[in-house]
């Protein structure tokens, strides 16, 4: 039985131009002129027998039909695409590319990642890091963000919760010891601008005004953490991505609390992607080690 289907670059110019509701930039993004797109979209509509988009002075909007059909299109796009990457990957070591923050995965993804290449020694893990929002990353299976989101089509799950207490090397307690909150104005605190708030947060829930600290700044929360090692002043810890230098005794929490709660962490793919074996079973294997 055939089929009655639109010719394909039809499609390719109608989908580009309904995502961006632009000529110009459906041009742009497949290389031809804003007039090339434009004639696709009239002999589209004609081979149709009725518009997809309305002409607004020289912007477009898409019809209720047009953003109907889109929705159905992008459906089958996202499926040939994904038919087209596993018959590439067929026969080949299969590739698993996660994208994390740069602190949990030095301090949390890192020290565990060795047990899931053992339990899947046929996969190849490509691993980056970003404090980058998810529409801004390179292609990915999963990524772990702090969320909740919002994710536009993607699947999510929340899988490990995060508390932040005042730590510190224990020959700096030694020096300078901490019994109370107010103890910290001897201290350099140790901030980072991922977390530019995190330490006025904590003296808000520790009933201790802020005002006159010392601080010194790091670009990255992994940095402030290693200079609270190396006695630099007094980090916010984050529990329990420093669980191993709490067990090692290179940190050492001199207060009992508050811990004040962060945002938790979150397991994210692609929804044409979600149901691949290999990615449901990474993102089990994350909710796994967290729980354990």
């Amino acid at each position: 039985m055939s089929r009655l289907l639109p010719p394909f670059s039809a499609l390719r110019a109608f989908e580009a131009a309904a995502r961006h509701e632009s000529f110009s930039a459906a041009g742009d993004e497949l290389h031809v002129t804003h007039g090339a797109i434009s004639r696709q979209i009239a002999a589209f509509e004609a081979w149709l027998g009725k518009p997809v988009f309305l002409r607004i002075g020289k912007r477009v909007k898409l019809t209720d039909d047009g953003r109907q059909y889109l929705d159905s299109v992008r459906a089958a796009f996202d499926s040939i695409a994904l038919a087209t990457e596993r018959l590439r990957r067929a026969g080949t070591a299969r590739v698993l590319r996660i994208n994390a923050l740069p602190t949990f995965a030095m301090k949390w993804l890192l020290p565990r990642l060795s047990r899931f290449q053992l339990e899947v020694p046929s996969v190849e893990l490509k691993l980056s890091t970003s404090n980058a929002p998810l529409d801004a990353l390179d292609d990915f299976d999963v990524a772990i963000h702090r969320g909740p989101g919002p994710w536009p089509h993607c699947a999510s799950g929340h899988f490990l919760d995060e508390s932040m207490i005042p730590v510190c090397s224990p020959a700096l307690l030694k020096r300078l010891p901490i019994a109370s909150a107010d103890d910290l104005s001897r201290h350099v605190l140790l901030h980072a601008d991922t977390r530019p708030d995190a330490w006025r947060d904590w003296f808000d829930a520790a009933g201790t005004p802020m005002k006159n600290r010392k601080k010194q700044s790091f670009d990255h929360f992994y940095l402030a953490l290693q200079a609270a090692v190396d006695g630099l002043g007094v980090a916010l810890g984050p529990l329990p991505l420093i669980d191993d230098e709490l067990a090692s005794g290179r940190l050492v929490m001199p207060l009992a609390g508050p811990r004040i709660g962060t945002r938790t962490y979150w397991w994210i793919t692609p929804l044409e992607r979600a149901n691949e074996p290999l990615v449901a079973q990474f993102c089990a294997w994350l909710d796994a080690q967290a729980r354990a």
